[in-house]
């Protein structure tokens, strides 16, 4: 279920993973490594088999010289900053390369190569102001057969190394949530590299390739010609290769896909370069919350095309993938989805996360003409920006600041389209919509009722002994029915969304007639609120029929500011029309409020 970060990008792409670029990433970006390394530990000693980024190593004799600087020489050409020996290493801070060059290879081969004690398990270590995080894993290889003296085939030679980790450096105040994501993506490769070397001792070969070029280019450090061996490992080295591409993977894009020993696949996202707002990341911790608060009443919105989405999965992936993102629809809800794709509710919203943890789509209310929306506070609406452009080139004859000006107050799409256009110009500005809601252009708003009942004049304030009226009320939220949660082993066909305070509410409220039991429920659930509440409740021209009361009473617990409209009219099944003439009915003591839903207000703010 994985996606292929590099499918339809073009060649040049490679051109930002060249050996001789500088450092792009921002140094103050606590979410990208500041390096990765291999080590190894066996019969022959500690050993550091590759780290990227390379320490920069003197190759000509003026970098020597330079080195021989007095620190009291007048610097007069402005090279102060680019000194390597660190004369201004006080004026500036530490670039992210410097802080893991002051580590030598022998070091980092003796406080990475861990005892096998700790092997399988998280290992973290800070160091000053460098973190180390990685899993060390144990090599357990399989009972070799030793060759009889008159056996003439070659032995096969015992293997020497014990374990490997796989270390990623962060700096040391990177949040708790990156090293946890840096830890496991250490654990899924130690993994497919145990599990190669098992097969096919992959890493031993791998190892020893290092090794041996490593010891050559110590022979030619000696004779006078220093450089870097990890250098000349990239280009001879597959392991070495798909360690780079992972650092720089998850220094730009964030998605990491390898192929250990073009075999076993190792997928990873870092959802803090996916999911980032204004320049900072959204907790993964408020993503996972939005997540599980997915309801059947939402709908998914990809972000990209059908065919790129699907160029993009891997060969092995789900049908049930495929047939989800064929059958997507923004005017769908996640039910119909689920009854048009012939798949279980609770398998289509894990496949929903799934899309929208990695950054492929967003969750929405599905489109219909009653939706309200409006520009969003952080759009960019500049006249030549290349979100213009693009729209320009997307829909001939259109401009996207005079589309996005139509959105500039509160609009429904029913205000929104012209009655009068043909059927091809109304689809079409739904397109034009969706393709605004895939760039975060627009956010939708929600209409929020609250029963605030006016003081008497008795008691002019809420006393303090007064509990707030989400206690008096419900008692329960509606917020997060445990039944649609993530991993709940209820049946998926079993799940209905049904509010908790319903048992004794509408389930025994019978229809029509005032019946001493409906009078009676009636009176039990306004019993929740004071007698001052209740008697302005039931002094409202409204509450005399018994068919309002009623109805209005069912509805109490939702009264809240916490459940919006669209979530009242699933839950207990009711036209939007019956809502608002009941709010209009009590619009004495309702207070009626549009603003964003919380649980997805998260997917519509601007991607950076």
């Amino acid at each position: 279920m994985m996606f292929n970060p590099t499918a339809g990008l073009p060649d040049d792409r490679e051109s930002m993973y060249s050996q001789t670029q500088q450092r792009v990433y921002k140094t103050s970006d606590k979410t990208s490594p500041i390096s990765v390394i291999l080590v190894s530990s066996g019969s022959r000693g500690n050993k550091l088999l590759f780290r990227y980024p390379f320490q920069r190593v003197a190759e000509c004799p003026s970098a020597l010289t330079a080195k021989q600087r007095s620190p009291y020489a007048l610097n007069t050409n402005g090279e102060g900053l680019e000194d390597q020996d660190g004369d201004s290493r006080e004026q500036s801070p530490l670039t992210d390369e410097q802080l893991v060059a002051g580590f030598s290879d022998i070091i980092l081969a003796t406080i990475l190569a861990t005892k096998s004690d700790i092997c399988g398990k998280k290992f973290e270590l800070k160091i000053d102001n460098v973190r180390f995080v990685g899993h060390p894993t144990l090599l357990q290889h399989p009972p070799i057969t030793q060759a009889s003296k008159t056996d003439p085939s070659p032995k096969r030679e015992m293997p020497t190394m014990i374990l490997f980790n796989v270390v990623f450096a962060l700096r040391a105040n990177a949040d708790p949530s990156v090293i946890n994501c840096m830890h496991n993506l250490s654990r899924r490769i130690a993994i497919a590299l145990q599990h190669e070397e098992r097969r096919c001792q992959y890493l031993t070969r791998e190892a020893k390739l290092m090794l041996a070029v490593q010891d050559e280019i110590t022979t030619m450090t000696e004779n006078g010609s220093p450089q870097s061996p990890f250098r000349q490992i990239l280009p001879k080295c597959k392991l070495a290769r798909d360690l780079k591409e992972a650092y720089d993977s998850l220094c730009t894009t964030g998605v990491v896909r390898l192929h250990i020993n073009n075999w076993l696949e190792v997928s990873f996202c870092l959802p803090h370069k996916i999911h980032v707002i204004g320049g900072t990341y959204i907790p993964p911790e408020a993503l996972e919350h939005s997540l599980k608060a997915i309801r059947p009443y939402h709908a998914l919105l990809l972000l990209e095309s059908e065919k790129a989405l699907l160029s993009q999965l891997p060969v092995d992936c789900s049908p049930a993938m495929v047939r989800l993102i064929k059958t997507c629809s923004a005017v769908k809800n996640l039910q119909q989805l689920a009854q048009d794709a012939d798949l279980a509710l609770l398998q289509i919203f894990q496949i929903a996360a799934h899309l929208v943890y990695w950054g492929k789509a967003i969750i929405i209310y599905p489109l219909c003409e009653n939706n309200v929306y409006m520009l969003s506070p952080h759009a960019n609406i500049c006249l030549y920006s290349q979100l213009a452009e693009q729209f320009s080139l997307q829909f001939p004859g259109h401009d996207l600041p005079s589309m996005l000006a139509k959105f500039s107050l509160p609009v429904s799409l029913a205000e929104f389209r012209n009655p009068l256009e043909a059927p091809a110009q109304e689809a079409q500005l739904i397109q034009m919509v969706v393709w605004m809601l895939q760039r975060r252009l627009l956010i939708q708003l929600h209409t929020y009722v609250c029963l605030l009942v006016p003081p008497s004049e008795d008691e002019p304030g809420l006393r303090d002994e007064d509990p707030p009226l989400a206690t008096r009320v419900g008692g329960r939220s509606l917020s997060t029915p445990s039944a649609l949660s993530f991993g709940s082993p209820t049946s998926s066909d079993d799940m209905t969304l049904t509010s908790p305070s319903m048992d004794n509410s509408s389930a025994e409220l019978l229809p029509g007639g005032d019946s001493p039991l409906n009078k009676r429920m009636t009176e039990t659930l306004l019993a929740s609120l004071s007698e001052h509440e209740r008697q302005v409740i039931l002094n409202i021209p409204a509450a005399q029929n018994q068919e309002d009361l009623r109805m209005f009473a069912r509805l109490l617990h939702y009264f809240r500011g916490h459940h919006h409209l669209e979530e009242i009219m699933y839950n207990e099944n009711l036209r939007r029309s019956q809502l608002k003439t009941l709010f209009d009915k009590f619009r004495s003591v309702l207070v009626v409020t549009n603003h964003e839903d919380p649980i997805i207000s998260i997917f519509q703010s601007p991607m950076e």
